[in-house]
Order: C-alpha cells, then sequence, then structure tokens
C-alpha cells in the first residue's frame, strides 16, 4: 500500500544531490565501481537504508544503517535481490518499478512491511543508459509508535473518566444492597456480581497503566531465589492443568546477585509469557524453558517455548498496546510485561522461529559501594 506525502527529508536530497555529483565525476573516468566506493563513505552516517541495485535488481552497495537494522552483515545483503531482502512480491518494490519503467518516486510513503516514506532516484551514464537506481527508505516507527501511545492516553482517559466511576457506584450499592437480600442472593452478590466488576476495574487499570511509567515498590530480590520460590510453585499448577513441561536453569553465578524488584508486577510478567505460550503451542506437548545467566552486569532471564513460532511479518508489534492475532483478548498482555520490565530499568525483547519463540528479559545487577554484585 502506497501513498504520496508531502514531507522532502533533507538527507534524502543531500543522498541525491551527493549521487549526482559523483556519477558526474566517476562515472564517465573511473567506472561505477569507484562511484560505489566513494559513496559509501558518504552513506553510512545518514540515519535511512540506502541501497544501491543495478539494472537486474541485485543490490551492490548498502549503508551501515540498513545493516544494522537487519542484525546483518554488509557481505550478506550484497549480491541479493532486492525482493528477498524486503520479504515482499516484485509489484510491491517500488525500486523494481523504477528499474522497468524509468519512473523515479518522491516521497511515497509506504504500508506494507515497513512503515516509512521511500525514494528512488537512477543514476545514469553520460549516454543516458541507466547503471544504478538508489533506493532509501526513511523509517517512520518512532512517529508511529508516539502517535499510538498518545491515541492509547486518550482512550484510556476516556475510559477512566466515563466508566471508572459508575463503576464504583453501583459496586458500593451491591454491597450496600447485599445485606438486605436473600442468602442465596448474597451468594451471588458475593460470587459473581461484584467480583465481575472488579474485573471490568481491573481492565481499565491495565488500559491506564501502559499509558504511564509508574513508580514501582521495590525490594533487593535474589533473581534465582525469585524463580525457585515463586515463579516455579505459582507456574506448576498450569503446567499439570495444561500438560506443559517447564524446566528450569538457573546459573549458579547468579545466586547472590540481586535486583531492584516489585514481586507481584515480576510475577505478573511471567504468567503473561505463560499464556502467550499457551496460545501459540501447537499440537505437540507444551516444553518451556527458563533460564538465567549473568551478563554484563545484569541478570539476563529467558522464557523459551517451542510452540509455532511468531510469523516474522508481525514479531516486531508484538508488543504495542491493542495488537492481537486473536479472536478474544484485549492485546495489551505482552505491552504490560514491557512496561512493567521498563519500569524496573530493564528490557525485554522477542526473537521467533517456526520452532518455537524465545523472551529476553535483561534487569540491572545491584553493585554495592566495592563495585561487586549484590
Amino acid at each position: 500500500m502506497h501513498k504520496k506525502t508531502d514531507s522532502s527529508p533533507l538527507e534524502i536530497e543531500e543522498v541525491y544531490n551527493d549521487a549526482t555529483t559523483l556519477t558526474m565525476d566517476f562515472c564517465s573516468s573511473n567506472g561505477i565501481a569507484a562511484l560505489e566506493k566513494e559513496c559509501g563513505k558518504i552513506f553510512d552516517p545518514i540515519p535511512h537504508h540506502v541501497v544501491f541495485l543495478n539494472t537486474d535488481g541485485i543490490v551492490t552497495l548498502c549503508n551501515k544503517k540498513m545493516v544494522e537494522d537487519m542484525n546483518t552483515e554488509r557481505n550478506a545483503v550484497i549480491g541479493q535481490h532486492i525482493k528477498d531482502i524486503l520479504q515482499l512480491p516484485e509489484h510491491k518494490v517500488l525500486a523494481l518499478e523504477t528499474i522497468s519503467t524509468g519512473k523515479e518516486f518522491r516521497n511515497e510513503t509506504v504500508l506494507d512491511n515497513h512503515y516509512g516514506i521511500i525514494n528512488t532516484h537512477i543514476i545514469r551514464d553520460e549516454h543516458g543508459n541507466m547503471l544504478r537506481v538508489i533506493y532509501t527508505l526513511q523509517f517512520l516507527n518512532t512517529e508511529r509508535d508516539a502517535e499510538r501511545f498518545a491515541l492509547a492516553g486518550r482512550i484510556a482517559a476516556g475510559i477512566a473518566h466515563e466508566i471508572r466511576n459508575p463503576l464504583t457506584t453501583v459496586r458500593g450499592y451491591l454491597q450496600f444492597l447485599q445485606a438486605q437480600v436473600a442468602e442465596d442472593i448474597q451468594h451471588l452478590f458475593q460470587s459473581l456480581l461484584i467480583p465481575e466488576l472488579d474485573r471490568a476495574n481491573s481492565i481499565i487499570c491495565d488500559f491506564l497503566s501502559i499509558t504511564k511509567t509508574q513508580s514501582i515498590q521495590a525490594e533487593d530480590v535474589s533473581i534465582n531465589c525469585f524463580i525457585q520460590d515463586y515463579i516455579k510453585p505459582l507456574l506448576l499448577s498450569e503446567a499439570h492443568l495444561n500438560n506443559i513441561q517447564i524446566e528450569y536453569i538457573l546459573a549458579p553465578e547468579l545466586h547472590n546477585c540481586r535486583v531492584e524488584s516489585n514481586k507481584n508486577q515480576l510475577i505478573q510478567v511471567f504468567l503473561n509469557l505463560l499464556q502467550n505460550a499457551k496460545d501459540a503451542a501447537g499440537d505437540k506437548p507444551l516444553h518451556i524453558i527458563v533460564q538465567s545467566m549473568l551478563e554484563n552486569d545484569h541478570a539476563k532471564i529467558t522464557f523459551s517455548d517451542n510452540g509455532i513460532g511468531i510469523p516474522e511479518s508481525i514479531v516486531s508489534y508484538i508488543f504495542d498496546p491493542f495488537f492481537t492475532t486473536k479472536d478474544t483478548g484485549t492485546g495489551l498482555g505482552l505491552s504490560l510485561t514491557r512496561n512493567i520490565i521498563h519500569n524496573h530499568r530493564g528490557t525485554i525483547k522477542a526473537t521467533s522461529s517456526c520452532e518455537g519463540t524465545t523472551f529476553v528479559i535483561e534487569l540491572p545487577i545491584i553493585i554495592d559501594e566495592t563495585g561487586t554484585h549484590s
């Protein structure tokens, strides 16, 4: 999906100006190889993807930002077809349309696997023959995320104002009436009506919690002891009920290392990850591995499952508020999980394949005055 935008990023114009100047200086005397060598020095500092393609759609040059975002090496990209790199069919790759038609694109917004602005520019020799097509992509993910979180904040504030207060009023009247009704009706109040109102209020709190950074009431906790004493017993009942095998691998060097944490919030993180694993379970019995290790003054905890995995095209969106591939659910579980970890000054990332998904959590370890782990 493409649409025009009126923006004209300065960096992109500089790319084309530099390329045009270098084309005139190098192509006639030194050839296209010299041009690409010179361009590489200029394009690496640019914070957007810059790619050179030959007339077959093969990558002949790419800048540092592109290989960093792809988590690969430059040599692994050069020589590959652009459609394979972008994982898009040919008709959706604007650079290939430029090669086949000679039409250049300016500030074209794309909403396919990526969200950003694409430009293409043709480099020609002195006879007007096409030598290369420059393809640039300026990601707008940061702007998109900011807009999404702002929208989430407005929605949450509206829900809190319009629903939360009436729920509190209704709950208060139910408690007042509970003592004045028949005993069998009292049981209904206590076991169903009031708990359902509390559940609705809890959902509203979840909406609110994704829109702001919250201070945590923290205590120093040994991460290994926390997993052994809290997480393991808590997940044991779920494992028995759902035929799940859970394996724990705890690094001995972490035994005396402590982190600042709110136990209840971290418990919620593991419950959310378990629910995610259950939702992604395939036909085979679910096997989960919880592993801890010490890495660069951080406690690193991995939570891996052998489920069906998350499609590569959506794995970068799973922590977004309201994002879900399920028919039920609010799409808030993993967003709340990330928010909790961030409030603990930590990070959480996900990798996935057809063999399962791994979540990696890193929490800073408390360093005492002597510079050692405590």
